[in-house]
């Protein structure tokens, strides 16, 4: 086992080399990085550590085998949006705007009745689904087909009326976005967005889907089987928030909260992570939440609120194996408002981010458009599988950890050849950031 030192100096020789790297570099550059992760992991110590030759993760549990089914599909209605937020990427790229056609949607359809069973259909992406003139009929037709529909809002357009049509058209699961506890934080988050008038649009499509709304005024009492959830992106300015944010979304009727963090778009940004690095570094926190005193009335109610709701917070469970794709392993897929399918939201649009403080560029990847083929074409295509099972074995090296070079500067290479698109620097594969 090499010493930390040898270990430094030798990565930065042939990061910093030059010339390209021969297969022999690249082979002791593999080796080294084994050694690097296996010394954080505690298992240089255990000499019945067998690492098995050409794979750099050796902590990670065995990979499901690659599967042809699709399990849940990411479906961008628009990545147009009537806010803009401080932590959106849509703030900087240059992306085209648009909307879904309905012959682009039309296509999606008719490829998932192949499917059995159907898949989950996720409504939402890098804009708002309500902003969407058609969202009521994409999820009533989603549903016709017998897929589960989930849908994520930042709440602003879920009137009464929207919730009404959202829960008879058959929504199983609604999430909603809440990044303050106070119209101040809020709003210092989401521009141009007012946290009384989310509060009582969530209130109130939690009273049409208990069927004390104004769903159907024929039948008050039918309610609908339908979730909630609301989803937090924690960062400096508003994780003192999360306490009270819990105790709100529960007051609300949530079943679900996520806390994820925030991957900076822009550099202004760069300073609100309240992580260092990577899981690997410990220098990623576990939020801790205030203690109480017995009987405290905040307390009680957020003990409540911790029992009641099925509670994620992104990168608590130190027990998950770093580097694994969550969308990959839960088969899933992405299609972007063109048709455009990918393995990810990640990989939806080309964009600019700031993981570990080094600016970033991740060009999209698309394996070809529903449009001009069918969705179980592309989702066989022989380099859609073979990303897929490059992915499950996730050799990569960690970008996150090894203090980056050039090459974690794009996804386009990395230092141990893999080619386009490239995931050792994604941080919804560390575990830092989250998607519902």
């Amino acid at each position: 086992m090499e010493d930390s030192s040898e270990l430094s100096v030798n990565l930065g020789q042939m990061l910093n080399w030059p010339q390209p790297l021969t297969d022999e570099t690249r082979a002791r550059l593999k080796g080294i990085l084994v050694s690097r992760l296996d010394k954080m992991a505690g298992l240089d110590d255990d000499p019945s550590a067998v690492i098995p030759a050409g794979v750099h993760r050796s902590t990670s549990p065995p990979r499901p085998p690659h599967a042809a089914r699709l399990a849940k599909l990411y479906l961008e209605p628009t990545n147009q949006c009537n806010l803009r937020c401080r932590t959106c990427v849509r703030n900087v790229w240059q992306e085209p705007m648009g909307m879904m056609p309905d012959a682009v949607f039309d296509r999606v359809i008719e490829g998932l009745r192949v499917f059995s069973p159907p898949p989950t259909v996720f409504f939402g992406g890098f804009g708002e689904p309500l902003f969407h003139p058609g969202i009521i009929a994409m999820v009533r037709r989603a549903k016709e087909i017998g897929a589960r529909t989930e849908l994520i809002t930042n709440g602003t357009l879920l009137t009464p009326e929207v919730s009404s049509e959202l829960l008879a058209a058959g929504l199983d699961l609604l999430w909603v976005s809440l990044d303050g506890s106070t119209p101040e934080s809020y709003s210092d988050i989401r521009l141009g967005a007012e946290l009384p008038l989310v509060i009582e649009n969530i209130g109130r499509f939690a009273e049409i889907r208990s069927g004390r709304g104004e769903a159907d005024k024929s039948s008050p009492d039918a309610g609908y089987d339908a979730g909630l959830g609301i989803e937090f992106v924690a960062m400096r300015r508003n994780i003192s928030d999360l306490p009270e944010v819990l105790v709100l979304a529960h007051r609300l009727g949530a079943d679900h909260f996520m806390m994820t963090h925030l991957l900076p778009y822009t550099q202004d940004m760069i300073g609100q992570v309240i992580y260092s690095r990577g899981l690997r570094d410990n220098g990623y926190p576990q939020p801790i939440l205030p203690a109480f005193a017995k009987g405290d009335p905040a307390g009680t109610a957020l003990t409540a609120a911790l029992s009641d709701m099925e509670v994620t917070i992104a990168g608590n469970n130190r027990q998950t194996p770093l580097n694994h794709c969550p969308f990959i392993e839960s088969e899933s897929g992405a299609i972007r408002w063109d048709g455009g399918l990918s393995p990810c939201p990640p990989l939806l649009h080309s964009h600019v981010s700031y993981p570990v403080e080094r600016e970033r560029l991740s060009r999209a990847w698309t394996i070809g458009k529903v449009t001009d083929h069918d969705l179980t074409d592309l989702w066989h295509r022989p380099e859609h599988i073979a990303f897929r099972r490059r992915i499950l074995t996730f050799d990569f090296p960690p970008c996150t950890v090894c203090g980056g070079c050039h090459m974690s500067e794009s996804n386009e290479e990395d230092c141990l050849g893999n080619p386009f698109p490239t995931c050792g620097n994604c941080w919804w594969a560390e575990g830092a950031v989250r998607c519902p």
